[in-house]
């Protein structure tokens, strides 16, 4: 396999692979980790003689991604897709593939514990950390956190693992490794340094301060809108480069990357392809989670309760292009404490990456796991707003229509397939409560995503029943229409 991927009609890696070495142990391989990081690290290795490379780890599921890359000896190609024309690139820096489930976990954990090892970096999504959203903290009854506690050597949870690499490396007198989380979270380093620590406090007092001591945590934003392999995607990019790739990803043009300059073991210079290092990634970070993924959550509920499959589609409807808009200027810029960006040209560029037809970005996929989402995304901004006096109607009706979304029927009666961690708690709520007003409080009643003082606003209950009211009664796209055109 490893020669048809070289022969591809793509740009190829002309470097010596055999001279990489395996520095980052990254976990969770995914399209995302694919699309973007990895990219970055290539492009050094093409460009730059960089000899850094990683091995691709996944601990639960994904068993087939990671026996796709095998068999084509660690390459896959990424495809970068505009309406005008298709880019492809065969990535050659991974260096090793296991699965915790199929090569055993002690075969993942020596890796993680050779010598070279500098970074461990993550995408294992929001819920992959095991911690409460709305604060932060490790939630000890989680049940892979439960398990970890009871059998720490044997450990399944991301942090878990971690947490017992870097035990093994301090027992042999290795040096420790950068724990760099790449997933979307605000402080998405210092969630990673609570959870772990939290972790290891409770495993092992006198290892919790040797990390908490030795071990750094950088910050990342990290922004490519890659949505989910299909069937469709892996036909166009065997078409474009004449060879079939199971491991095969697409994604769009745009990439950008955001890093916390805090490395304890050394890491490439991801400056040389693009990257920006920086003392504080924070307000980057928010800039993003709530101007990009809080429009996109705001899109993903209210379109695809409105029958859009794409974001491109809600970008059809100058209503809901409008309404996009408006939510990230009016109501989450003023927000943000990132200087020297212009806001406006960050907003016009997201809404023109939204409307990349060749993308076709599902809303299903970005409505999923809400739970873990709207703290952040859109929770936050409404604090702020609420602190500030400020309207905040757009994000009132974002939170409305995700509580419209896990109701879990659309406008047309057919059922919503609600993927989230949380969902028997979101369940019991839509259950035990009649809809309209009894559902709005029932739903802010989950304190994991409300916390104990949102549900106690006055006026932001009172917003989420008006919006919420309106979806019933008109539907969404009806509503955005108007709160679009009505202010």
């Amino acid at each position: 396999m490893e020669n048809r991927l070289l022969t591809a009609k793509a740009t190829l890696p002309q470097y010596d692979r055999s001279k990489l070495v395996a520095r980052i142990v990254h976990l969770g391989f995914g399209a995302f980790h694919r699309a973007h990081q990895s990219v970055y690290t290539d492009i050094l290795a093409a460009e730059h003689g960089s000899d850094w490379g990683y091995c691709e780890v996944n601990l639960i599921g994904g068993e087939q991604q990671i026996a796709d890359l095998k068999q084509q000896d660690n390459l896959y190609t990424v495809a970068e897709m505009s309406a005008d024309a298709w880019t492809t690139r065969v990535v050659g820096v991974a260096k090793r593939a296991l699965h915790a489930q199929v090569d055993g976990l002690e075969t993942v954990l020596d890796a993680m514990c050779e010598p070279q090892v500098a970074i461990v970096s993550l995408t294992i999504t929001e819920k992959g950390y095991c911690h409460s959203p709305a604060t932060g903290e490790l939630m000890l009854d989680h049940p892979l956190i439960v398990a970890d506690r009871q059998n720490p050597h044997q450990p399944k949870s991301a942090a878990g693992v971690i947490v017992e690499a870097l035990s093994r490396r301090k027992a042999a007198g290795l040096p420790p490794f950068s724990v760099m989380s790449c997933d979307n979270m605000p402080e998405n380093g210092h969630v990673t340094r609570n959870v772990i620590c939290a972790y290891a406090r409770t495993v092992d007092a006198a290892l919790a301060r040797w990390i908490e001591e030795n071990v750094t945590f950088p910050s990342t934003m990290v922004d490519r809108i890659v949505p989910a392999v299909t069937a469709e995607t892996l036909e166009k990019i065997e078409q474009l480069t004449g060879v079939r790739d199971a491991a095969g990803v697409a994604c769009e043009p745009f990439r950008q990357w955001v890093i916390e300059d805090n490395f304890v073991a050394g890491r490439p210079a991801w400056e040389k392809a693009g990257a920006e290092l920086v003392s504080d990634v924070v307000p980057f970070e928010e800039m993003k989670l709530r101007m990009l993924n809080g429009s996109h959550s705001f899109l993903a509920y209210l379109g695809y309760l409105a029958g859009y499959q794409h974001i491109n589609e809600c970008m059809e409807d100058e209503h809901y292009r409008r309404a996009a808009h408006a939510l990230m200027l009016r109501e989450q810029a003023p927000t943000l404490k990132v200087e020297g960006v212009d806001l406006p040209h960050y907003a016009d560029l997201l809404i023109a990456r939204y409307s990349n037809t060749a993308l076709r970005h599902r809303t299903w996929q970005i409505a999923m796991d809400g739970s873990q989402k709207l703290p952040q995304r859109m929770l936050d901004s409404v604090r702020w707003h609420l602190a500030h006096g400020s309207d905040f109607s757009l994000l009132a009706l974002g939170v409305a229509g995700w509580m419209r979304y896990v109701g879990g029927v659309d406008e047309q009666g057919q059922a919503i397939e609600v993927c989230d961690p949380l969902l028997a708690v979101i369940q019991k709520a839509v259950n035990s409560s009649a809809e309209g007003e009894a559902r709005v409080e029932a739903l802010l009643g989950i304190e994991a995503i409300f916390g104990r003082d949102l549900p106690n606003e006055r006026a932001f209950v009172t917003q989420v029943q008006k919006a919420y009211q309106m979806l019933l009664a008109t539907g969404a796209k009806a509503t955005v229409a108007h709160f679009a055109t009505g202010q």
